[in-house]
């Protein structure tokens, strides 16, 4: 269903978040999540004794020394993964060369699976019609995932370049694809990140709303997504 808030003006491009709009993400960050703790445990006894919880504190504070990683997850990994192992007895180069190879190791499970071939092929009748990218705050490898034919480009914060809701991404998809940021529609799940973020670059925004069997979520105050779809295939309207 389609609901329309604001309407839309005409557009030259689509962008999409990645994580929990194209594909279900929950599942896929918890298991490769429990994947790289059996890895770290196999490899690197000494970590036996420490549990997601410990690394994810750890990660919180490292984040609160360094705010920059928390626009960028790999690095805050990387970050975390090396002071863990240093604080488990390594030394710092081997700290470091551990820590890269179990976030080599992550990336590859959280991206050890495919969009679903539906979705693949809604995306691919879009993209007959307009350029389509990809928005993303997450690591995933959007190749191995099978999006590389249908997304032009996929962009990932880091490296200077802030998470949504900052305006960073949006505005260099829209350099990349020569169009003014108020032709370029955006569609998220996460009000906060995909619409308000959209909305503040200047672009247009759909939210898809409820996504993957979660409650539906309630608009913030002072923006409102232009459209909102509940289903993917609601997308067959833009064509």
């Amino acid at each position: 269903m389609v609901s329309v808030a604001i309407g839309l003006r005409p557009f030259k491009a689509i962008s999409f978040d990645l994580d929990d709009t194209l594909y279900d993400n929950r599942p896929i960050i918890m298991a490769a999540e429990q994947r790289l703790l059996s890895y770290l445990a196999e490899k690197h006894p000494l970590t036996q004794d420490w549990g997601l919880d410990d690394w994810q504190a750890l990660k919180r504070s490292l984040i609160r020394q360094c705010p920059s990683l928390a626009h960028d997850t790999s690095a805050a990994r990387l970050v975390t993964l090396e002071h863990g192992f240093i604080a488990l007895g390594y030394g710092k180069t081997q700290a470091g060369d551990a820590a890269q190879q179990a976030l080599a190791y992550f990336v590859e499970q959280r991206s050890d699976f495919t969009v679903a071939p539906e979705v693949i092929a809604k995306l691919s009748r879009l993209s007959q019609h307009y350029p389509l990218v990809g928005i993303t705050n997450g690591n995933v490898d959007a190749q191995r995932i099978g999006l590389g034919e249908v997304l032009e480009f996929v962009l990932h914060p880091g490296n200077g370049t802030r998470m949504k809701p900052y305006p960073d991404m949006f505005y260099q998809a829209c350099q990349r694809l020569h169009i003014g940021c108020n032709q370029l529609l955006h569609l998220g799940d996460s009000f906060k990140a995909d619409v308000q973020g959209a909305r503040r670059a200047g672009c247009q925004s759909a939210w898809l709303n409820p996504a993957f069997d979660r409650e539906p979520g309630e608009p913030g105050l002072g923006c409102l997504p232009h459209i909102t779809i509940t289903s993917l295939s609601d997308l067959s309207f833009l064509i």
